[in-house]
């Protein structure tokens, strides 16, 4: 199984670069600064999460339910990839109580889901 590709420098954790690749047929290398994806640098737990979201199809009820957390935690490691990825997260406002309200009514979350995630 091949080694999953470096992304940070295990000295001072900054991001490292490629810049040598080897073709391991013929020994062809070249070399040059290579570019990783912004997924590259994702941890092993957010490429997980990432994967299972995909494979849910975003559906955060379904991803609940493969992962075994809940819903503020699905929330919260989703937020998580986003911020990892360079983007920001924007702060939930009181509009989000209103669709916590329709996520009870519609039983995607329980009564002590729809506290708990009101309360944050």
């Amino acid at each position: 199984m091949p080694y999953r590709v470096l992304s940070r420098c295990p000295v001072c954790s900054n991001k490292l670069a490629v810049i040598k690749l080897k073709c391991s047929k013929c020994g062809t290398v070249i070399e040059n600064d290579f570019s990783l994806s912004k997924f590259e640098y994702l941890t092993s737990d957010q490429l997980k999460f990432v994967e299972v979201f995909l494979k849910c199809r975003g559906s955060i009820k379904d991803v609940e339910k493969e992962l075994g957390i809940s819903y503020p935690t699905v929330r919260a490691k989703l937020d998580e990839v986003v911020n990892a990825l360079g983007y920001s997260t924007p702060k939930r406002e009181d509009s989000d109580s209103k669709e916590i309200l329709d996520m009870l009514e519609s039983g995607e979350i329980t009564a002590e889901q729809a506290v708990n995630m009101i309360k944050k």
